[in-house]
């Protein structure tokens, strides 16, 4: 089959690999119709999540039709011919993580414990696509991939909503959802976002659905702050005004309630001295983020609120805020999504309209437009915000 692969720091290539089989009893193989570029496999391609080996079949966002089943899968919960969404985590259902639904810290499918162990002192969850880190499983921006624990992950689809629709349930919309949640929103707050790329996109839409009276939306892409604006949110460019100064102007001197980091390890924001320090130290090595955004949230929210950071951190940061987050009673919220608890509520919210997850796709393109899709997403070319991939344009299969 078809896959779009890892092939060195910045390069990937989509090339033939070995059809995916049932290697244990629980698992399903899905014949993927639809998959997208995530803003986190760019920290791949830039060579900031260690572990990537040439060759490794990129991507966790994607959805398709069960081909195959395992004879240990409950056919209850899967058969051969259902329509699925696949999460990015890869969960056993049966840990003590999973039954606090914490899916994304699985105690039990990350075959590569030890390395995550040595990273971040204890293992998380395997994940589709995202380095031996996280336990070498292949991704699915191919052609076809296999599910483990099928009979857990998989979310049915049983409607006639189109895969654009409900293709995000498996990341980025649960994500965006999981930020928002962890804040707490009360009616009336004021909710900031660092970031408007899809994830950012989709934390906004969910503060909204849960209360939030103003949302702003912090990012330099001219495009990517009008997309906040025709949403209803309030735009603001941190290329053109200091933003704990703008935020404190917009909130009567007390700062957002709440503050989201949707950016994560590879913070473009800054003023020339402390981004130049951090992109010196992450390209060096000597740092794994560049987490200015984190900071800046963390000094501009409100005293006693809420900082919650879903934007991808893989390692060390440095000059973290310690003081201001302590002395002022800020409350830090985090974690890798834990995307099953979310997939069924989310489902409901759009098949009511609440939310409309294809406001952020600006390219579909074939599966082996890959390694292009990659290139305008990363550089922010032609508007790109949001690449959905289609492997059966490939006109290929298995």
């Amino acid at each position: 089959m078809r896959a779009n692969c890892w092939m060195g720091r910045n390069s990937v290539a989509v090339q033939d690999v070995p059809d995916p089989s049932i290697l244990n009893r629980r698992d399903a193989i899905v014949k993927i119709t639809s998959t997208a570029i995530c803003g986190s496999d760019l920290h791949l391609v830039d060579g900031y999540v260690p572990t990537m080996q040439k060759g490794d079949v990129m991507g966790h966002e994607f959805m398709g039709e069960v081909v195959e089943v395992g004879d240990g899968v409950d056919s209850g919960k899967l058969q051969v011919g259902d329509r699925v969404v696949v999460p990015f985590p890869i969960a056993c259902g049966a840990c003590a993580a999973c039954q606090a639904e914490l899916y994304s810290c699985c105690e039990n499918t990350n075959p590569n414990a030890g390395l995550a162990e040595k990273m971040f002192g204890h293992p998380t969850a395997g994940i589709f696509g995202y380095s031996h880190l996280t336990g070498g499983f292949a991704g699915g921006q191919s052609e076809y991939a296999r599910v483990p624990f099928a009979d857990v992950g998989p979310l049915k689809i049983e409607s006639d909503l189109a895969d654009d629709q409900v293709l995000f349930l498996s990341d980025i919309l649960p994500t965006g959802y999981m930020g928002a949640e962890m804040c707490d929103i009360d009616p009336g707050d004021v909710v900031a976002v660092w970031g408007a790329g899809p994830v950012g996109q989709f934390a906004m839409d969910s503060a909204r659905l849960l209360g939030a009276d103003t949302i702003i939306a912090i990012d330099k892409e001219p495009y990517r702050l009008e997309m906040a604006a025709q949403a209803g949110y309030t735009p603001l460019n941190f290329e053109d005004v200091d933003v704990r100064s703008a935020l404190l102007e917009l909130t009567g001197g007390r700062g957002p309630d709440k503050c989201i980091d949707a950016v994560g390890m590879e913070a473009t924001h800054g003023s020339l001295p402390v981004y130049a320090y951090d992109r010196a130290k992450q390209a060096t090595r000597a740092e794994s983020e560049r987490p200015y955004a984190l900071r800046q949230a963390i000094m501009s929210c409100r005293s006693g609120g809420t900082v919650s950071v879903i934007g991808v951190y893989g390692g060390f940061a440095d000059k973290f805020p310690s003081g201001s987050w302590m002395n002022r009673s800020i409350t830090l919220k985090t974690g890798q999504c834990h995307v099953q608890r979310y997939m069924k509520p989310l489902l409901q919210h759009i098949e009511q309209g609440d939310l409309d997850p294809t406001r952020i796709i600006t390219h579909t393109l074939p599966l082996e437009q890959a390694p292009h899709g990659y290139d305008i997403f990363k550089h922010k070319q032609d508007n790109c915000e949001k690449v959905v991939l289609k492997p059966a344009a490939n006109g290929g299969g298995a």
